[in-house]
């Protein structure tokens, strides 16, 4: 019955919600993506530069970066290649194509929303924007319960279960050992906050994406003269007019799809818990940044772990067998046996870092639900640590299937709440876009002239100077046109 319903949830709802509500977004902001994909750069590097006290955009562009690069861009693209063959990776690449206009929207209302938390830093997220925005409490509550369960406790289970599994295959070690010292080290960091969090994602986190990128290119650069042919493979199998993947259709694009979610989580309501925490100049700011790393996510690294795999050599049409498996003796069969070792070394780090980023949702969603009370906090720290080690030592295969169903239905209530708040995203998007076009390089929020909306005046104060002036005609015929 679970996987009934995780098949048609996840495998057919899921496909709809994703990939058509992105499209609309796309068609309604007139390619925001596209149109801001060179500004998303220039935004990046002034993301860099942070407010005294208060984490920088380029901090939780980290922090979420710690999430969306993880077990999913290692495992979840070769689970996608061995399910849905060389076609999957085509639509994941479609999946994040239309899920950088929803990430770009999630991340502009959760900074447009968030609320000032007392001590110099920011919450915010889609049950906030869904309470402030649309007014709808009970709303508001199902969604942050259901980012409680799947990312405060099922997903970190199941990532412990990934990188203490990963590490026995590569070094022996047994699993309640790297369970325990997991255990102990996450405790460590949960001690510290959000800005331990973040200081420790903002290390690691580039760290281990260059480190991985370098090595898949290495490969990649080997045989450099297969990869245009390679790609052609991808795009001819994802429309099933590559014979020996002819009757893998169906399979890559539900694979491509719920792989690309999983690993990008555009449009899951989980990326803007963490944007809103940054200090920004204007919402619309770290919703270009966000889209940004929807792009690298999975345009750069998810195709790097497809194409190291596909030109190996080790995968061949009906391998069976796991990701995590199929990636390490991809590598291996290139560079030697080091390469099992740098796969299961790379994905302890992809796995720490997502801990952090999923037990940081969880707290989130936990003070949305019951306020800054210390002992809930101390309870939930106690109950994430516990599953560490319990998840260690699991098979997780039914708390996997229960994770997908509320994953979609997290995705189903934030996707839902951004059609419902899209007139919203559109005029912040104007607003950005008329200041840009009158020649200011770095937009700033003037909350006077969205004095109609429920925003938190400690984090957006409504006198905030801004070159109102100077656009207000712009943007009307910006509006206009739009």
């Amino acid at each position: 019955m679970l996987e009934m319903l995780n098949d048609f949830l996840s495998g057919k709802l899921l496909i709809v919600l994703i990939v058509g509500l992105g499209s609309y977004f796309t068609l309604r902001s007139r390619g925001v993506q596209f149109r801001h994909f060179g500004h998303m750069f220039a935004v990046f590097k002034e993301s860099i530069q942070g407010s005294a006290g208060q984490l920088s955009s380029f901090q939780a562009l980290m922090l979420s970066l710690a999430g969306r690069v993880g077990a999913g861009n290692i495992a979840g693209v070769g689970v996608a290649v061995t399910l849905g063959g060389p076609g999957a990776v085509f639509w994941m690449w479609v999946t994040a194509l239309v899920g950088m206009s929803s990430s770009f929207f999630e991340c502009t209302l959760a900074q447009a929303y968030k609320r000032a938390d007392g001590d110099g830093l920011y919450r915010g997220g889609p049950a906030y924007y869904i309470q402030h925005g649309l007014k709808l409490r009970w709303m508001a509550l199902t969604f942050a319960v259901l980012l409680l369960v799947t990312y405060g406790f099922a997903f970190n289970g199941l990532q412990s279960y990934t990188v203490t599994h990963s590490l026995e295959n590569a070094f022996g070690v047994p699993v309640q050992y790297t369970g325990v010292g997991l255990a102990v080290l996450l405790g460590l960091v949960f001690l510290g906050g959000i800005k331990r969090i973040a200081a420790v994602s903002d290390l690691l986190v580039p760290v281990k994406t260059l480190a991985y990128i370098a090595v898949t290119l290495y490969v990649i650069a080997t045989q450099i003269e297969l990869v245009p042919g390679m790609l052609a493979t991808i795009v001819k199998s994802a429309f099933g007019l590559e014979p020996a993947f002819a009757g893998l259709l169906g399979s890559a694009i539900v694979m491509g799809v719920k792989r690309g979610v999983f690993a990008n989580e555009a449009g899951l309501g989980s990326a803007p818990n963490v944007a809103a925490v940054a200090a920004v100049k204007h919402p619309v700011a770290q919703g270009v940044v966000q889209a940004f790393s929807v792009f690298l996510d999975t345009f750069v690294i998810c195709t790097c772990t497809a194409l190291l795999i596909l030109l190996s050599g080790f995968y061949t049409p009906g391998f069976e067998g796991d990701g995590i498996v199929l990636t390490q003796n991809s590598l291996a069969a290139v560079v030697g046996d080091w390469g099992r070792i740098f796969v299961s070394v790379a994905l302890s780090l992809f796995v720490f870092t997502c801990i952090l980023y999923n037990y940081y949702l969880g707290e989130n969603a936990l003070q949305f639900l019951v306020g800054r009370g210390r002992g809930p906090l101390m309870i939930y720290r106690g109950l994430v640590l516990a599953l560490i080690l319990w998840g260690s030592l699991q098979n997780l295969g039914t708390v996997f299937a229960f994770a997908d169903i509320t994953m979609t239905l997290l995705a189903l209530v934030n996707l839902v709440a951004l059609a419902m708040l899209l007139k919203v995203g559109l005029r912040l998007m104007r607003d950005y876009d008329a200041q840009l076009a009158a020649g200011v390089a770095q937009p700033v929020f003037d909350a006077r002239q969205f004095a109609d909306l429920d925003l938190d005046p400690a984090a957006w104060p409504k006198a905030a100077a801004a070159p109102a002036a100077s656009t207000a005609s712009a943007g009307a015929d910006l509006a206009a046109r739009a």
